[in-house]
């Protein structure tokens, strides 16, 4: 078989719906990204892809920190909270010692979390555009998408609160909407916004362009589109469920397993309805339909009861002030009270580890995807997950719980934990990530010193 080569930015074009396709050898290549990892020969060059992954109430102190390093930081094994992440521990960097000097707390912390400034509230202003649009704007113009701001539906009183809800900021007083439902998200990625309406499956609709385009293709990129149409029939047959769920749900009258009514579109399991958004997000990656994308796992001051996990009882926001287990603080609901502060720490650590196993879900995703550079997704990708409060209970900015994971294109060292020995601005691992994206920058927010201790 004589196989054609085709452009990086071919697409699948069927009525209503546009597929842009996963990296394959047929691919010439494109630029990526400024400098960096080549790519093997005759294969497209591997973007590198740019993920900050957001949750809020911080943590309990200490409870970040790995059980056992070894020489220069490795990572040896994680402690029992961060357990989840003990398979993929090779590919993470956990920095000890940063903060945001400037923008903190609930209020304050969650817009300039990826500005590095201080929160005006008078003035609705986040002091600067977030790293991920500047990233957008630099290589957005090779993808569909520059940038994609996801997020599950806030709950709870603070649900509807600008500042809780807003990371992305095009602007300094200029926060950009998040995607909360699946279908909503899908379509953007998959459905042009001039492509007209259409109940057609997006599989269904480009058929015909997949089935020649196969037709052309190597045995080895035979089996990446295989798997790729596969993912993407399955992406459509969840979210259809969801629809179907929440409808029925909701017409029925009945709770989700948050001890909320149902919202239209939203699956009301929890768990997956985050790992919906997770998987949206490595079709995301997959397809180059982005290669940048913001996901808050949660509004900035969480109340969603996380009563379907084991054990658990009371809403995120009231565990995190763990130290008071009385249920009549003004953080609590009134009705949930606990035996002891340490029952209630433990559940507020429980909960931390729920959202800790949806990224390892998500990383185990990326991680299973083999680009023709002979990478896997994940090591050409930067996942930065991380909460803008120290400890929960105390509110404090200081050493803030963050990980990254991938290696940025075989230009970080992972596997590592790094002790600073003085506070470290989280603004330098921002200038780093930004750099590596190709973005011509010496500085960001308050920082000129990108954060060198990751590189390979």
């Amino acid at each position: 078989m004589t196989t054609r080569r085709i452009s990086r930015r071919t697409m699948l074009r069927g009525i209503g719906a546009t597929m842009a396709l996963p990296l394959l050898d047929i691919m010439r290549p494109v630029s990526a990204f400024g400098g960096g990892a080549q790519a093997a020969p005759g294969a497209a060059a591997s973007a590198r892809r740019l993920a900050y992954l957001y949750f809020p109430n911080g943590i309990a102190r200490g409870s970040w920190h790995p059980a056992e390093t070894g020489p220069d930081g490795r990572l040896l094994k994680l402690n029992e909270w961060m357990s989840p992440f003990e398979p993929f521990k090779d590919e993470l960097i956990i920095p000890r010692n940063v903060w945001t000097p400037l923008g903190n707390g609930h209020v304050g912390g969650t817009p300039t979390w990826l500005t590095g400034f201080d929160y005006d509230r008078q003035a609705v202003s986040a002091g600067g555009v977030s790293a991920d649009q500047i990233a957008g704007r630099h290589v957005g113009q090779e993808t569909l998408l520059p940038s994609l701001e996801l997020s599950t539906k806030g709950e709870g009183f603070f649900s509807n609160s600008l500042s809780r809800n807003s990371i992305s900021w095009s602007a300094p007083d200029r926060p950009l909407p998040r995607e909360v439902e699946p279908r909503a998200v899908f379509d953007r990625i998959f459905r042009p916004p001039s492509g007209g309406a259409s109940n057609r499956s997006v599989m269904d609709a480009v058929l015909e362009d997949a089935k020649a385009l196969r037709r052309t293709a190597s045995t080895t990129d035979q089996v990446r589109l295989d798997e790729y149409f596969e993912s993407i029939r399955a992406l459509e047959r969840r979210i259809e469920f969801s629809e179907r769920r929440s409808t029925e749900m909701g017409r029925d009258k009945a709770l989700t397993d948050t001890l909320m009514a149902p919202g239209p579109g939203i699956p009301p399991d929890h768990g997956e309805y985050v790992r919906l958004m997770m998987d949206l997000l490595v079709a995301a990656f997959q397809s180059d339909a982005t290669r940048v994308v913001t996901f808050m796992l949660d509004h900035g001051q969480s109340n969603r009861y996380f009563n379907f996990i084991p054990g658990v009882k009371g809403t995120w926001h009231a565990l995190s002030h763990y130290k008071n287990a009385s249920g009549k603080t003004e953080d609590d609901d009134g009705v949930t009270s606990w035996s002891s502060p340490e029952e209630k720490q433990r559940m507020y650590l429980e909960v931390i580890r729920w959202h800790h196993r949806q990224v390892a879900y998500l990383l185990g995703r990326l991680k299973a995807i083999e680009e023709p550079d002979g990478r896997t997704l994940l090591d050409n990708s930067m996942i930065v997950y991380g909460a803008i409060l120290g400890d929960g209970n105390a509110h404090d900015p200081d050493d803030l719980p963050t990980l990254l994971a991938g290696r940025g294109g075989g230009t970080i060292d992972s596997g590592r934990a790094i002790e600073f020995s003085e506070p470290t601005d989280l603004a330098n691992l921002h200038l780093s990530l930004l750099q590596r994206m190709g973005v011509p920058i010496d500085r960001f927010g308050n920082s000129t010193t990108p954060m060198h201790e990751i590189d390979a």
